[in-house]
């Protein structure tokens, strides 16, 4: 028997659990929902912002899966995994939680401005959720990143796990959207967000410079293996960046919904298939 295709998606942000509709919130709210009505298997993850409510969501923590300890920047931090269920559409969405990053945090920032380690929190969510998938056993078909807090999903990918069978055939697609973080991360991160089997040839680019938005996505522009323009505010340098790789691009359209995305994944596992 043929095994179901299998879709990650890594979101910052999904409707309702932060509570502004904003388009992307709500289109990373319904893809899980229709990919599964299609057949395929999901699992999703989102950042635990302290703004959510744990009661009124029935959040719960899946013992069997916390407790491992992300060193970064040489300091242990305790990852806590939750999870919630969308009754209607029996989905579950995993929340990823720590006390240092997420608890009683709001998203990026708040009256303040920007938190001052975004770049760390950055680090530990996209760590912890591919270390929490490989601890599930669960080899994703394609690995569907939205937000700059996914960001580090496919620099990780191809270069810590490259040696691994485990997201060997995986295809991963960033989505491009219009939602930037305005502080720099500092000089350090491209030495904080380093593990094992990662060399510093393979975060040159960033190495010792501020890192902005764009630098992050270009980063992870050049190691994604597609790419989907999710609006029409997309940081046009960005954009063009993305279009002068060569690498297979969507532009999304409201009107086509989730059924343009189920076509063009599957174009990428049948490219994928035939290249074997």
């Amino acid at each position: 028997m043929k095994e179901p295709n299998r879709i990650l998606f890594i979101s910052q942000e999904i409707f309702p659990y932060l509570a502004e509709e904003t388009p992307v919130r709500v289109r990373n709210r319904r893809l899980p929902e229709w990919f599964q009505s299609k057949g395929w298997e999901t699992r999703t993850f989102m950042p635990k912002f302290g703004e959510i409510n744990e009661r009124r969501n029935q959040l719960h923590e899946v013992i069997r899966l916390s407790g491992v300890n992300m060193i970064i920047d040489d300091t242990d931090h305790q990852l806590i995994i939750k999870v919630t269920s969308i009754q209607s559409a029996r989905l579950q969405i995993y929340f990823i939680d720590n006390d240092d990053y997420f608890n009683r945090r709001k998203g990026i920032g708040d009256e303040m401005g920007e938190y001052s380690d975004n770049d760390e929190r950055c680090i530990f969510f996209t760590r912890s959720v591919l270390e929490t998938v490989r601890k599930l056993r669960w080899t994703p078909s394609v690995i569907h990143c939205s937000g700059w807090m996914s960001a580090l999903a496919p620099l990780y990918l191809k270069k810590a796990y490259a040696d691994t069978p485990f997201f060997a055939h995986s295809k991963i697609v960033v989505s491009l959207e219009n939602e930037e973080y305005e502080k720099p991360f500092g000089t350090a991160f491209s030495k904080k967000l380093m593990m094992e089997g990662m060399k510093k040839n393979d975060v040159r680019s960033i190495a010792g410079f501020p890192v902005g938005y764009e630098e992050l996505m270009r980063l992870a522009i050049d190691n994604a293996d597609a790419f989907v323009v999710g609006g029409d505010n997309v940081n046009q340098r960005v954009l063009n960046y993305a279009e002068t790789s060569g690498k297979p691009m969507m532009q999304y359209n409201e009107n086509n919904g989730q059924q343009e995305y189920l076509d063009y994944y599957l174009s990428l596992l049948s490219e994928s298939s035939n290249g074997l």
